[in-house]
């Protein structure tokens, strides 16, 4: 799958995620799947990591909520979740891996390992025959709807 993010966004969540260091950054991704199999994500949320920690996140469970409203009232469908890797590269850790149970959700993860030149990827994970897969999507930052 190709996933689309704007050039703003893409700004937006790399100030956070260094806005909130040592801490890991998360949010959320809506938008919408095009009829071609392209996921274009229209809004970023930028949320709240309860646990306070540069190796895992929580999500603010009110600021979800909120979220998800948000997404109703602009006609968005929830396509997954990003946050940030302080230190560690732009990939799914184990416990990533084994948190991922939204099977149709893609997983946003900005490493900020070297603060300077930020990498964002986008994987998708799911389950087959008892064990998790991780297969890296195609994403394409600052593209156009018709790219």
């Amino acid at each position: 799958m190709k996933v689309i993010i704007s050039e703003e966004d893409y700004r937006a969540v790399v100030q956070y995620a260094l806005s909130q260091r040592p801490d890991e950054a998360c949010g959320l991704i809506a938008g919408n799947d095009r009829e071609d199999g392209v996921r274009v994500i229209r809004k970023v949320y930028l949320m709240t990591n309860t646990d306070h920690t540069s190796e895992h996140f929580s999500i603010d469970p009110r600021e979800q909520l909120q979220a998800v409203k948000d997404m109703r009232r602009n006609g968005l469908k929830p396509l997954g979740n990003w946050h940030s890797h302080p230190e560690t590269p732009s990939r799914p850790s184990e416990e990533d891996i084994r948190l991922a149970n939204n099977h149709s959700a893609s997983y946003l993860i900005l490493s900020l390992a070297d603060e300077h030149r930020p990498v964002l990827n986008a994987f998708h994970i799911e389950t087959a025959d008892g064990r998790k897969t991780v297969r890296k999507e195609e994403l394409l930052i600052g593209g156009t709807e018709n790219g």
